[in-house]
Parts: structure tokens; sequence; C-alpha cells
């Protein structure tokens, strides 16, 4: 598990633009089973994340679509939700960061940490609003 003092600080790069943080498996659940479209990262301490995954996402919120619900979860350290979280993703394998995209409760589109390794902040967000 990561120190809170590492890990709070790229938190706060969601939660402070609306993401909610859903620490437990109860809130991924109750977040999951919300009307709409909900948006779900798995946030990570990796390059990858601060480089591309963190800033394209919330690049992505500057669009005309938006979805409904914005949360997240934090591999390393908030390890039982992001196992719940995982359950949800199917067929997909386990990966952080990754960005799963929900429409009613059901899994529609999935942007894996392959995809995101790489490839610009722009590129990401592209990604997320043609989704």
């Amino acid at each position: 598990m990561y120190p809170t003092d590492l890990v709070m600080p790229m938190k706060a790069e969601l939660t402070d633009k609306g993401f909610q943080d859903l620490t437990t498996p109860a809130q991924v659940e109750d977040a999951l089973k919300q009307s709409g479209t909900t948006l779900l990262v798995i946030n990570s301490v990796c390059g990858c994340a601060a480089g591309a995954a963190r800033p394209g996402v919330v690049y992505s919120l500057t669009g005309d679509k938006k979805p409904d619900h914005l949360t997240t979860v934090f591999a390393g350290f908030d390890t039982d939700a992001v196992a719940e979280a995982r359950k949800h993703f199917a067929p997909f394998p386990p990966s952080s960061p990754c960005v799963a995209l929900f429409k009613d409760g059901e899994l529609v589109h999935m942007l894996e940490r392959h995809h995101i390794e790489g490839n610009p902040a722009g590129a990401i967000a592209a990604n997320l609003q043609a989704a």
C-alpha cells in the first residue's frame, strides 16, 4: 500500500475537479448502480497516470458531452474498492491506470493502461469524448 502523503495529491487531481473518491466496495457498488453515465477512473502512482491519464480525463470534461457521474478509486491504496470496481470490468484484465465508462450500470467503454501509456493527454481526452 502506498503512503498517504504520496497518494493524496494524486487523488486531489481528480477530486478537486468533481470526482467522487470511492474508498469502499459499497461505495463502488452504489456508484455503479446509478442511472445515466458514470465515468470510473482507476487512478495510480505510475508515470502514465500523471502524464496522460489524469490530465486526459480532466481535459475530456471540457467537451460538449460529459458523464453524469464522475468517480475514482486508487490502485495500491483503496485496495478493496479497486477489487470491487474490477469485478465490473469483465472481460478486461486488471490494469492501472484505466478508465471505464458505464451507462445505467453496464460497461460501454474501456480505456486500458496500454491505451494510455505513450499517448498524450489530448489523445486520452479525445478517446473519452468520442465514447
